[in-house]
């Protein structure tokens, strides 16, 4: 669809309608979607075209949740078109013997998420904007650095010059840092929630939580950095826990930092209550996986009025539930792969799934363990030998003479367990189906650990104290709240892209320096549009100039 305007001859009147285009056989014709009005002067005009836009992103929309309304989006449309018009005033002769390429900088990273970054109000979460334009200015590129390509502090400022045409003094970025504090972080997540709540409806009643561990290049502890559990094997190294809460897209609600020697099973409650408190929420299902799951937890959450659905160790529960679920009998068929089972604990719904392709990969995996177990005990009998190594002694049975021995009744016993995986819920109001789906849908969270630990590489952490560590993860929430919301939108209104064909697509979108030696003109040459770039900037109804165009006259 696109807006068109009709004139009529020897009149001043003008129709502004919305069209689309339509094939039929070889033959494309234009059909009226909509009929706006009539135009009698250049304001009406005006006026009229940016009614039309934001009608046609409504129709493009259709229910699609639109991040922003159709009306804001028109205007950034037209303030665009306006300034393309503008640029293209005049034309210029250029002897191309007296032109060089001074710099090619990257223009897509900035366009899309720094266009976000505004309009998501993250400019806003440092004390007095007002007063603090340049710190900022100098936030919004070190998060668009990091998106672009996540690397220390003072890379990020030579890459921000070499890259993308952007100086920044690394002092002033590090002061920017120190603005970064507990109250900007607290508007920071608060922000975050408003956004993701506005794109549900103003409802959000699934969340999902989980922590990490993230570590630093350095062997010194203070109040927040602690030596504690290693999810990154980094052991003897300080670390912080982090906690992230998303939805079932993935999109976030809120994160929080806890000293490096919590056990993550009792960051839960803290959490849930500063987020009730923040957030005014009364009744919401919060998914964990089951680290989180001890008898306290789940009093806690039930005491908090909380709907929960929390990885269950089927194992660790009594005999008497064990028994059942191993039977299967009383389990319901969805297809021929999978069942459901529901037993009861405590009180609370155990749903127990049952599939054979994860029972298939239990075997298999259990098989290749037993083979390490035979061909350990080929080489060592000491049992001493094995005494440290879980994995391998749950076969191994030691017998009279200390001699070591494979224990099939061990092996026998844990293949009962095969392809078996469990909840334990108060949730009421769902499917047991739905329930389970909810729980699988925890994957959100670990792609959001992936992402930020990986893709935005926010370890090793380089800063040492607290106030910078806490800045550091400042910015590479917002880095990842950006990625997610672009992911989302593109998703939406196009087609799934992954964060990093995003990236690809957005930096492949450059710009070239060129200055002319002799007119002493110094122009900007734009790079063409990839097709997965074009419709990003579509979706944001952001115009690109396709021609150079004059930056100064020197």
């Amino acid at each position: 669809m696109f807006v068109r305007v009709k004139t009529t001859k020897n009149s001043p009147r003008k129709s502004v309608q919305i069209v689309q285009s339509v094939r039929k056989g070889d033959r494309i014709s234009q059909k009226i979607v909509r009929y706006v009005g009539v135009a009698h002067d250049d304001m009406e005009l005006k006026q009229l075209k940016l009614l039309a836009e934001s009608i046609k992103i409504k129709l493009e929309a259709g229910n699609q949740n639109l991040l922003f309304s159709p009306e804001e989006i028109a205007k950034e449309t037209q303030k665009a078109n306006d300034r393309k018009a503008t640029e293209c005033e005049d034309d210029y002769t250029v002897n191309l013997k007296h032109i060089k390429e001074e710099q090619r900088v990257i223009s897509g990273i900035h366009d899309i998420y720094g266009h976000l970054f505004d309009e998501l109000g993250y400019g806003n979460i440092i004390k007095n904007p007002a007063r603090n334009k340049t710190s900022i200015e100098i936030f919004k590129h070190i998060v668009m650095a990091r998106i672009a390509n996540p690397v220390s502090k003072k890379a990020s400022v030579n890459m921000l010059d070499e890259d993308f045409g952007i100086r920044l003094n690394l002092d002033k970025v590090y002061q920017m840092m120190d603005k970064l504090d507990d109250t900007a972080i607290t508007q920071l997540n608060r922000q975050s929630y408003e956004n993701t709540r506005r794109l549900f409806n103003e409802k959000i009643d699934i969340i999902f939580f989980d922590c990490t561990t993230l570590y630093f290049e350095s062997f010194d502890e203070d109040e927040l950095k602690e030596n504690g559990y290693s999810k990154d094997l980094k052991f003897g190294q300080p670390q912080v826990l982090f906690a992230l809460i998303v939805t079932t897209e993935g999109l976030p609600v809120g994160y929080e930092i806890f000293k490096g020697s919590t056990y993550e099973g009792h960051t839960l409650i803290p959490q849930i209550k500063e987020f009730k408190k923040k957030y005014d929420i009364d009744k919401i299902v919060f998914v964990a996986d089951a680290g989180m799951m001890n008898t306290d937890n789940l009093n806690a959450l039930e005491s908090e009025n909380m709907d929960y659905i929390v990885g269950c160790r089927l194992k660790g529960l009594p005999k008497t539930v064990k028994d059942k679920i191993i039977d299967h009998s009383t389990f319901t068929d969805i297809n021929e792969d999978y069942k459901i089972g529901k037993f009861e604990h405590n009180g609370n719904k155990v749903i127990v799934s049952y599939s054979a392709k994860r029972a298939r990969k239990d075997a298999y995996d259990r098989q290749k363990n037993i083979e390490k177990v035979k061909k350990m005990i080929s080489k060592q009998t000491n049992p001493k030998a094995y005494l440290s190594n879980f994995g391998y002694k749950k076969y191994l049975a030691i017998t009279q003479g200390s001699k070591i021995e494979i224990n099939e009744s061990k092996i026998e016993l844990d293949a009962k367990w095969d392809g078996l995986h469990g909840v334990i819920t108060n949730v009421s109001r769902l499917s047991n189906q739905d329930i389970l789906t909810h729980y699988n849908n925890l994957w959100h969270v670990e792609n959001a650990f992936r992402i930020t630990k990986h893709d935005l590489k926010v370890c090793p952490i380089y800063h040492w104290s607290p106030k910078r560590v806490k800045a550091h993860l400042a910015i590479s929430f917002t880095a990842y709240s950006l990625v997610k919301y672009l992911e989302y939108r593109v998703k939406l209104q196009y087609i799934s892209l992954s964060p990093e064909k995003i990236r690809q697509a957005l930096i492949s979108v450059q710009t070239s320096i060129i200055f002319d030696t002799v007119k002493r003109f110094r122009y900007a040459l734009p790079s063409s549009l990839s097709k997965h770039a074009k419709k990003i900037y579509a979706i944001f109804s952001l115009s690109r100039p396709t021609t150079p165009f004059i930056i100064k006259k020197m």
